[in-house]
């Protein structure tokens, strides 16, 4: 669909909606655009960072055999 579209037709539509909504709700609208991005590109960040320490806290972690002695020889 969008194939089809040149750079003449997106120049059009960017017209277009700047006549719409004016050029302060534009500009409004890019900021929240811009701040949700960078929120998210935060948000990726620190969902790797958390899972990182996770996986280095892990393994500092000592193992421990819990098995019961009489069940440890049927292994």
């Amino acid at each position: 669909m969008l194939n089809n579209i040149g750079p003449a037709g997106f120049i059009i539509i960017a017209v277009v909606v700047l006549v719409l909504f004016g050029r302060g709700k534009v500009s409004a609208l890019m900021g929240e655009v811009g701040k949700g991005i960078t929120s998210f590109k935060k948000g990726l960040k620190d969902g790797s960072d958390e899972i990182e320490k996770a996986s280095d806290d892990e393994g500092t972690k000592t193992v421990r055999d819990i098995t019961p002695e009489n069940d440890k020889d049927k292994v």
